[in-house]
């Protein structure tokens, strides 16, 4: 049986730790968009722990629900 997965790995341009605070707060802005915008596309929650240590699934329809 032949194997269908393909997998991609990619390189950054620029290492994390030697860009200026600006760049870096760009990119962990960009990781994160990327990441909710995944997660929606494949019909899942975007699950976090606020600070006050409610845990939180959001959902691509606007549905915030508190899980804990």
């Amino acid at each position: 049986m032949k194997n269908d997965i393909q997998y991609k790995q990619g390189r950054m341009v620029k290492d994390p730790q030697s860009m200026q605070p600006a760049e870096h707060a760009e990119w962990q802005r960009q990781c994160a968009q990327y990441v909710r915008g995944y997660l929606f596309s494949i019909g899942q929650p975007l699950v976090y722990r606020r600070s006050d240590g409610h845990t939180i699934a959001e959902y691509a329809d606007g549905r915030v629900v508190v899980i804990r």
